[in-house]
């Protein structure tokens, strides 16, 4: 969940102190990675869930401030726009039964909000990208009235100095500009957050960014955006176009994009950090009065505020998080990559394939990064996003093969392996890694049933395109709360 900020404007002295800031923190959480000052315990889990509100018309429902005062729970937040809503599980180890805890907290959650969503005239939604959104819902008037957002869009837009331009090619083509920032709420995500030690996170990390893109080919369920069918993942293009700060000039000089896949393996957390300061102009450059170094001195545990801020506006698909509980430092890996939905079991689903592979693949004698460059992981990332369980990905031993079968041949053993050494429940772990296994089986995600129910509906019913991705959202929604994995969902 986003940082609050107050209202401000910013100023150049504002810049400066905060620059200096960032770095005096930076050079805090150096001393604090050599000295061992982090806490030492069990890896823990956590989950965020962002959602789309929608009314009876499958329409964006504008109405989250007056659905969160009915859910009434402090784990509920807004997002970016009116219709977005976020859900935050609390942290847990990763063990025994985690995986159907998780799985029984967030079916709890979601009903409940979306009992008391449809108290206000709305419903909730898990879907990458809501198809009935339009360009007309992506202006300010939709934006969450919250300061940190206000100032987040002027900042974007002061440093980009134009209007936000949408280009993307797929199955049809997308060119439009936007005056906001607001396009970037049309995409919900899953973000699972990883807890583990400053000795284990570089091999994490690495792990991670090595499976992101299998991750997507198995779990794309954003097909749509604005009435045009483009990429299987659509929200991966979309987010990093709609936060860019960058002119078409500075794109083209290379420039690095805030929304980032990164450019190397690490072998520290501080390279993260490091590059955060390194390469990106503040865009909250808000600094507080806490002094990390006497904080430090004095044996009490640095909140890195300036520091964490900043990370905050730079979206690694897999990001850095320095937290403070109890007095005590932690590092999560956030990994990003995931859009919502289809069903609470699919989410489950996408969460124990990652956390067995990435678990799997950070142990492992021969560690994946040194047999695999970094581009050939990004460019999985993104023949993923455009194509889905239809892709290519390329991985060591066996070259460039399609996504469902490295999945089924390779992948689906090292994420069994990874989470029986972890301990959890084996029934749990096969019953979840099935559901992924069924897809690539069966060819079915999120992605291709909405396409395949959008196409269907034009043909057999003679549908236009926005009466078909009505009615398409419609029994999405239905089926949705079945609770039935979307490999099952008929298509039609």
């Amino acid at each position: 969940m986003g940082r609050d900020v107050p209202e401000i404007r910013v100023s150049q002295a504002d810049r400066r102190l905060y620059r200096d800031k960032v770095r005096r923190c930076l050079d805090v959480l150096d001393r604090m990675l050599r000295e061992s000052r982090f806490k030492e315990g069990p890896q823990q889990v956590g989950l965020e869930i962002e959602f789309d509100l929608v009314g009876g018309d499958c329409r964006p429902a504008m109405r989250n401030e007056q659905v969160l005062a009915a859910i009434a729970d402090q784990d509920w937040a807004p997002e970016l726009g009116q219709y977005n809503l976020e859900v935050n599980l609390a942290p847990r180890p990763l063990s025994g039964d985690t995986l159907a805890g998780l799985e029984r907290d967030l079916t709890g959650r979601v009903e409940h909000a979306d009992s008391r969503a449809r108290e206000a005239g709305a419903r909730l939604a898990m879907i990458g990208i809501l198809p009935t959104l339009t360009e007309q819902d992506a202006t300010t008037e939709a934006m969450t009235p919250n300061p940190r957002y206000r100032l987040l869009n002027e900042q974007i837009c002061a440093a980009r100095g134009e209007d936000v331009r949408l280009s993307i090619d797929g199955q049809e083509r997308l060119l439009t500009h936007l005056g906001s920032i607001m396009a970037e709420a049309a995409g919900t995500s899953v973000q699972c957050h990883l807890q583990v030690s400053p000795e284990e996170f570089g091999s994490y990390w690495n792990a991670a960014q090595a499976v992101a893109g299998v991750q997507i080919a198995v779990g794309a369920n954003s097909p749509f955006l604005f009435g045009r069918e483009l990429w299987a993942e659509t929200r991966i293009a979309l987010f990093q176009q709609s936060t860019d700060t960058r002119s078409e000039e500075l794109q083209k000089q290379r420039v690095r994009p805030r929304v980032w896949f990164g450019e190397r393996w690490i072998t520290s957390v501080f390279d993260l950090f490091e590059e955060n300061l390194r390469y990106f102009p503040a865009l909250l450059p808000l600094v507080g009065d806490a002094d990390p170094v006497a904080e430090l001195e004095v044996g009490t545990t640095p909140g890195l505020a300036e520091l964490t801020l900043h990370n905050g506006t730079i979206w690694r698909w897999n990001r850095p998080v320095y937290a403070v509980d109890d007095g005590e430092p932690h590092l999560r890996v956030e990994n990003r990559v995931l859009p919502a939905g289809p069903t609470v079991a699919d989410i489950l689903a996408n969460t124990a394939f990652y956390y067995g592979l990435v678990h799997t693949l950070a142990e492992a004698e021969r560690p994946i990064w040194t047999q695999m460059s970094f581009t050939a992981a990004q460019d999985n990332l993104m023949e993923a996003a455009h194509r889905g369980i239809d892709s290519r990905l390329y991985w060591p031993g066996l070259g460039e093969v399609p996504a469902a079968e490295l999945t089924l041949r390779r992948l689906l053993p090292m994420a069994r392996d990874g989470l029986t050494s972890r301990g959890i429940d084996a029934a749990d772990a096969d019953r979840l890694l099935g559901v992924i296994e069924q897809r690539c089986l069966i060819g079915r995600t999120g992605a291709t049933w909405q396409a395949g129910t959008g196409h269907a509906l034009q043909a057999r019913h003679r549908l236009g395109r926005g009466a078909a991705l009505r009615e398409m959202t419609a029994s999405y929604l239905e089926l949705m709360r079945t609770n039935q994995p979307v490999h099952t969902w008929p298509v039609g």
